[in-house]
Formats: C-alpha cells, structure tokens, sequence
C-alpha cells in the first residue's frame, strides 16, 4: 500500500484538485513500484507536484508547450512507458506530457 507524505498532504490540500490529484499520485507510485523503481523523499514531492499541475491541465485545458522527442531519446522505454500511461489516465493532456513527465522515473530508476 502506498502512503503518502504530510508535506504531500500538504501539497494536495493546497490545490484545487486534491481528491483527483492523490488518486494519480497513488496510481503513478504504484506503476513505478510494480517496475522495482523506488522514489526518495524529494522525488516523491516533486513527482507529486507535477501529477497536481498535470491535473489542474488536464481540466483547465491549458496545454503545455511541445518539446523535441529527440531531447528525451536517452530516457528508457520503462519510464516513457510509465508516464504514457499516466498521461492516459489523466486525460485531456498534450503530447509533450509523458515526456517531461518520464524525467521523474528516470532519476529515480538512476538514483539521481
């Protein structure tokens, strides 16, 4: 079972999307635990961060500018794939999200 943080808690509380925003949160700890990927702390906060804003996107309809593909080419298969299903689950996202969205599962694959 995963259990989020009080600063995370924290975090959702803040937002306008805290019930919708936990529930991807969770389903995003979740899928990266089922690939061994293991988050600190910090990651955890972080990715938490993003999973909200990539929320509030998603029923704002605000789109995040396009990126290269090419920038993101040394990011594993593992970890795009992750955050493509994210996204998905999200919905009403752009094309650039899974994208920037992967460097979360990337550093914590890596330890960085």
């Amino acid at each position: 079972m995963i259990t989020l943080s009080d600063k995370v808690h924290e975090m959702l509380d803040e937002s306008s999307v805290a019930k919708e925003a936990e529930e991807e949160i969770i389903y995003a700890l979740n899928l990266a635990k089922q690939q061994n990927i293991q988050f600190t702390e910090v990651q955890t906060e972080v990715l938490a961060n993003h999973v909200i804003e990539m929320v509030m996107r998603s029923q704002s309809g605000e789109q995040m500018a396009a990126v290269d593909p090419e920038l993101f080419a040394e990011v594993s298969p593992v970890s795009l794939q992750i955050a493509r299903q994210i996204t998905e689950h999200i919905g009403h996202l752009s094309e650039a999200e899974p994208y920037v969205l992967s460097i979360h599962f990337e550093a914590a694959q890596n330890k960085l």
